[in-house]
């Protein structure tokens, strides 16, 4: 491929998926070429092919499993031999799994997706980014939910396994190496932010209960953001002009809000989710 710096190039992850997909659209439109990383390509194939007749952008459909560390180094490589220089990472995907379910590393698998997963990428992919960069990671109110425990990765029996907080301690993980990330980079001028989309309408909020999914879809789903509304959110962090050197904030609303302080000021968990995850990576034999 020709030299990447003489182009503007963005990579989303889960970038078929109900935000996803409008993320590929916005920066396509603004000029990107888009790395559309997605774990199914046949399912993203309909997405791209899409987007591409509409917005007439370069779109470049990546397989990659955010639950293989081995899988997630092989993609970054990929992309360092074929892109030099990364101008925007939006870390979008997410999983909400209904049932306890393992990674292919053996750590719970929502942690391991929505968090481990995009931290080893961001991490391998940081010597291609460049003054100017910017990296945003999906999270979600649901973060206040959210525990860092010394079990934080181990997997879950059904019984012991509750979606709903794995989803928010995946989220509060990827708040918490937002901060650190934020901290070690900002001398290089990359921007490193978190989006808050609120509640939004994708197929992430199933219950896969026929009834409840049912009623949800009558009485709930009408109420909350569209994936266009909550799109809009990542991608003012992402592209706004007037942010451009901000970094480690959270966006709700299109704009940067104050950080909760019980949060924010938490040491001791930031260190410990640390530790825990550096050492899976040096199990794994993963450097970053």
């Amino acid at each position: 491929m020709e030299d990447g710096r003489a182009r503007k190039i963005a990579l989303v992850t889960g970038a078929d998926g109900g935000m996803g997909r409008i993320h590929v659209r916005e920066l396509s439109k603004a000029g990107y070429e888009v790395i559309m990383a997605c774990v199914d390509v046949a399912a993203a194939r309909p997405v791209e092919e899409e987007i591409g007749m509409e917005t007439g952008g370069v779109l470049h459909l990546m397989p990659v499993d955010l639950g293989n560390l081995q899988d997630i180094v092989r993609f970054a490589e990929e992309v360092k031999s074929n892109f030099p220089v990364l101008h925007v990472l939006l870390n979008n995907a997410g999983v909400l799994p209904s049932r306890a379910k393992v990674s292919a590393d053996n750590v719970e698998y929502t942690m391991a997706v929505n968090y481990l997963g995009h931290f080893t990428l961001t991490n391998l992919l940081h010597p291609v980014m460049t003054k100017g960069t910017r990296i945003v990671s999906m999270i979600s109110l649901a973060y206040a939910l959210g525990r860092i425990t010394p079990e934080l990765f181990v997997p879950k029996s059904q019984n012991d396994y509750n979606r709903f907080t794995a989803y928010g301690s995946s989220k509060l993980a990827l708040y918490y190496f937002m901060l650190d990330a934020s901290e070690a980079w900002k001398k290089e001028g990359i921007c490193f932010n978190v989006a808050d989309p609120n509640i939004v309408s994708t197929n992430i909020i199933r219950m896969d209960n026929l009834v409840v999914d049912k009623l949800c879809d009558w009485f709930f789903r009408p109420f909350i953001n569209t994936p266009e509304q909550g799109s809009a959110t990542m991608l003012a962090a992402a592209l706004d002009p007037q942010y451009q050197h901000i970094t480690g904030k959270i966006f709700k609303n299109c704009k940067p809000v104050p950080h909760k302080r019980r949060f924010y000021r938490n040491e001791s968990q930031r260190k410990l989710l640390r530790n825990l995850t550096l050492q899976i990576l040096e199990e794994k034999h993963i450097k970053i």
